[in-house]
């Protein structure tokens, strides 16, 4: 993953839940923060993804983790991809009307 520096003002309150995590979690504060940026990123990328804005092939690429990967953490913000069982149903009711 590249990394690019960029100048930022960080919130006081931020700063002190990279503090707690950093102490939990046995980490220093710069990971902390990196990680609860990814946070924040991870879930707007889904919230795009939930409203059809991006497809997941863009999402899996936005996060660098495969497209399995995807969905996986789609679950986990309980967002469905795909087709439904009733869209499957539907979808194979037409196919089969096609070849008749």
């Amino acid at each position: 993953m590249e990394t690019v520096s960029y100048p930022l003002r960080i919130p006081g309150e931020l700063m002190e839940l990279a503090k707690l995590k950093s102490k939990e979690q046995y980490m220093d504060q710069a990971t902390a923060l990196r990680q609860l940026l990814y946070m924040g990123a991870e879930k707007y990328v889904l919230e795009l993804l939930r409203e059809g804005r991006i497809s997941a092939e863009i999402a899996a690429r936005l996060l660098k983790v495969n497209i399995h990967e995807i969905y996986r953490i789609a679950e986990k913000y309980n967002i469905k991809l795909g087709a439904t069982l009733e869209q499957y149903k539907k979808g194979l009711e037409k196919a089969k009307n096609l070849f008749k």
